[in-house]
């Protein structure tokens, strides 16, 4: 199809200006305020000692104030403008958007998981950088850089691709280690039905995980603090769950497309003024459930929200 059979209103519209503008960095205008304590978070440290080492990398976006041409509106990148402040430095690259909906850009901006930053790292190791100037670029120490070379070490592939863009964090992966790879996937998918990535659950699963799962079936658990017979219950209870949830699952597509339309059907029934009064009158207890249903702003869980 070419573009004059599309029409005008399925032309592209770019979502950025074609080139970056250098600006004054006070010439800025932050649409959100940083709280008191983000100078004192680790991430605020890691990325002012990214710039001190290597510079800005990911260039802030702005966007231009209509009511004033000698103002842009900063939409994200406010750590690095305040880290640039402090650092004295008075002008910086940005990126041009075409939209001044900061919430429409920074919804779908998503932080670095530890499966892309260990490809990231992975990346610049066979480019040739050192482990020292990376671990001083992130601040943190050299050992931890190689922890995360070795992250995925002994992690079949499937388990990655179903934990690559969840935040998982480093010492969930040492544990999934420990399984082999038929339960490593099957863990993978209790954390993402949970929503729970810490290393608490994680350690729960692998106390639940039959001897003849782990990744070395001779070498017998040692779960501190846990005795043998509560990790025999934990097998057992952590199987009925698994369980549960291939039950759930398989109608939960269903459910949730009833759950919707009972949504639409009693937003539209509380509109009825008369509906409402004599609920209030005769059912006040279902005139209070029926209101917490229309309220719900999602019937997805968190995650997928």
């Amino acid at each position: 199809m070419t573009r004059k059979e599309r029409g005008p209103s399925q032309i592209v519209r770019h979502g950025f200006e074609n080139n970056c503008v250098i600006l004054s960095v006070s010439a800025l205008l932050p649409v959100r305020v940083l709280r008191t304590s983000t100078k004192s978070s680790k991430k605020y440290q890691q990325i002012a000692a990214s710039i001190r080492e290597v510079g800005l990398v990911e260039p802030p976006v702005v966007a231009r104030d209509l009511a004033n041409p000698d103002t842009y509106l900063l939409l994200d990148g406010h750590v690095r403008i305040e880290v640039l402040k402090d650092l004295g430095i008075e002008q910086v690259e940005c990126l041009v958007s075409t939209d001044d909906e900061a919430f429409t850009y920074n919804k779908r901006i998503s932080r670095l998981s530890s499966v892309q930053e260990h490809k990231m790292i992975r990346r610049a190791i066979e480019r040739g950088v050192p482990e020292e100037k990376i671990a001083k670029a992130l601040d943190v120490n050299p050992e931890s850089i190689r922890r995360k070379v070795r992250m995925l070490n002994g992690i079949c592939d499937e388990t990655v691709a179903i934990l690559k863009d969840k935040p998982c964090p480093m010492a969930v992966f040492e544990i999934l280690r420990k399984m082999n790879p038929l339960r490593q996937i099957e863990a993978a998918e209790l954390l993402v039905n949970a929503n729970n990535y810490s290393v608490a659950y994680a350690s729960a699963i692998l106390a639940g995980t039959p001897q003849a799962q782990l990744a070395d079936g001779s070498k017998p658990k040692n779960i501190k603090g846990i005795t043998p017979e509560a990790v025999a219950r934990m097998e057992s209870e952590l199987a009925r769950l698994q369980e549960a949830i291939t039950s759930i699952q398989e109608t939960y597509g269903q459910d949730h497309l009833h759950l919707t339309v009972i949504k639409g059907y009693l937003v539209k029934l509380l509109g009825n003024a008369r509906v409402v009064r004599y609920l209030m009158q005769h059912r006040p207890e279902f005139l209070t459930e029926f209101q917490t249903i229309t309220e719900m702003t999602s019937t997805l869980p968190p995650e997928a929200a």
